[in-house]
């Protein structure tokens, strides 16, 4: 597991793929400055190879550009980089320290909850389909955080029952090593990332 940790933000990153395989067809990928952090977690379509490929190729997008482009910009750059790939499901978001606040977009079968610490948890509800090329809408959520608000994606290699029970009491160290147990039994390439936002 990957782990981040700093005034912030503190951050477990997870991945493992199916069978075991040397490709995995998730790929995540987070960078963090002064004032803003940018996450996004791809999963290619199908497993192995070419699967990877599309989402690696999401990756290197956001990697390049997410100083420079807006959420909705690098979704575009992403979708426009499948054309001629398996495509994949993708989901982005960037964080706003200083305003406290989420800009998030989600195309296909990717889960992004946010949880506060009053115990709302807020759960944006993605576009269906995936990244292929083709011409794509996207649905830009906003979200305001409290500091002590944690949050998770996950690809759908992971099945959970009750996100928030696991949320609730649990710190980013727990929550992590029971999101992990679920991924080494899933039959799909799993990826989770949680964190707390300080």
């Amino acid at each position: 597991m990957k782990k981040l940790k700093n005034a912030q933000l503190e951050l477990i990153a997870g991945i493992h793929s199916k069978n075991r395989n040397s490709f995995c067809g998730d790929t995540y990928y987070f960078a963090q400055e002064e004032s803003s952090f940018v996450c996004l977690l791809a999963d290619g379509l199908g497993s192995g190879r070419y699967a990877y490929e599309s989402s690696y190729a999401a990756a290197e997008i956001v990697e390049q550009q997410w100083q420079a482009e807006t959420v909705e910009g690098m979704m575009d750059l992403i979708n426009k980089a499948m054309f001629h790939k398996r495509g994949a499901a993708v989901a982005l978001f960037k964080v706003d320290f200083e305003a406290c606040s989420f800009e998030y977009t989600c195309v296909g079968n990717i889960r992004f909850y946010l949880y506060g610490p009053d115990g709302k948890l807020t759960y944006p509800l993605p576009v269906t389909g995936y990244l292929s090329g083709r011409p794509q809408r996207y649905r830009m959520e906003r979200f305001m955080y409290e500091s002590g608000s944690k949050f998770l994606v996950h690809s759908d290699g992971i099945n959970l029952l009750n996100t928030k029970e696991l949320m609730r009491y649990r710190t980013v160290e727990q929550i992590a090593a029971a999101l992990d147990e679920v991924a080494l039994k899933s039959n799909d390439d799993a990826t989770f990332l949680v964190g707390n936002l300080l």
